[in-house]
């Protein structure tokens, strides 16, 4: 019988053995640094700036207007400094609307589901209150601005 030849095992290269066989060293880790936190808190903080200006600019957005329109025709129109609140009636309802520190609300309706009054008080320009069964809509108007939007 023939002798078989074996030959001797060799090294199998691994991820962490280079060609001679030596171990390499481990890759170090991704740790956050101190300009990662810095990118993030200015993101964060322009996220904030620009969420929260709206806000701010309707404050300055100038007199507000209380425009009272029942079945979308104009009924009453004037300055909120000087509207006193009032009565209205359509469709068989009656909506009573109130000024209170300069924010205007519909303090009373008879109508089925009351949205109107559970929408609270509006105080900024393009905030309205809408009640639907007697379509009645309080809408507060700002001091008009060139414009809106520029798209270009």
């Amino acid at each position: 019988m023939a002798a078989c030849f074996t030959p001797t095992a060799l090294p199998m290269p691994s991820r962490r053995t280079t060609k001679a066989g030596t171990r390499m060293k481990r890759s170090p880790k991704l740790k956050p640094t101190k300009w990662d936190a810095l990118v993030v808190l200015a993101v964060l903080l322009l996220t904030l700036g620009l969420g929260a200006r709206p806000y701010f600019a309707a404050k300055s957005a100038g007199e507000l207007t209380v425009s009272i329109s029942v079945d979308g025709e104009t009924v009453e129109r004037c300055a909120l400094s000087n509207y006193e609140g009032g009565t209205y009636e359509s469709r068989g309802y009656t909506l009573t609307v109130a000024v209170e520190n300069g924010a205007v609300r519909v303090s009373e309706s008879d109508c089925p589901n009351q949205d109107c009054v559970h929408s609270g008080a509006i105080s900024r320009a393009g905030q309205s209150i809408v009640c639907l069964p007697a379509r009645v809509a309080v809408t507060l108007e700002g001091a008009a601005s060139d414009y809106d939007l520029i798209a270009g």
